[in-house]
């Protein structure tokens, strides 16, 4: 039971790390001017986090199997009180998670709609393939 217990409260540390990264996240998506790659860097992090998540669930599992018990825990008001801790937090990071992708959503059409507006704009190459300039007439010297 020890280890079910410990493993409970590695879950919770690992919600509450998932939960910060998941306010960064927020931040970068809802401010006006996005750092890509302070983006990449909380999307390994949250891929780091949710890849432990998933193994101590791994862990809470095979525990539970092993000593014959299973969330949520009737009969033992630790254990009880920590699933449901944990449930409380996955809903809200589920939460959370839903409305990044939809700031997400928004940058994307944001991009492709600034995207829209310039490529009608869009220069045709100056150069061509042997360094000469394209479409100009080319001087040269007599003497």
């Amino acid at each position: 039971m020890n280890n079910l217990l410990t493993t409970l409260d590695k879950m919770q540390e690992v919600l509450s790390s998932l939960r910060e990264v998941m306010n960064e996240e927020q931040q970068q998506l809802a401010s006006g001017l996005i750092n890509g790659n302070l983006l990449q860097r909380i999307t390994e992090d949250k891929s780091a986090l949710l890849s432990t998540l998933n193994y101590l669930d791994e862990m809470r599992r095979t525990t539970e199997q092993s000593t014959g018990t299973q969330a949520p825990y009737r009969g033992n008001s630790d254990m009880s009180r920590r699933w449901t801790s944990i449930q409380k937090h996955t809903r809200q990071l589920r939460d959370a998670n839903t409305h990044n992708g939809l700031l997400l959503q928004q940058q994307i059409r944001f991009t492709d709609d600034a995207l829209a507006v310039l490529k009608p704009h869009q220069t045709q190459a100056f150069y061509g393939p042997d360094g000469l300039g394209k479409g100009q007439s080319t001087l040269s010297r007599k003497g």
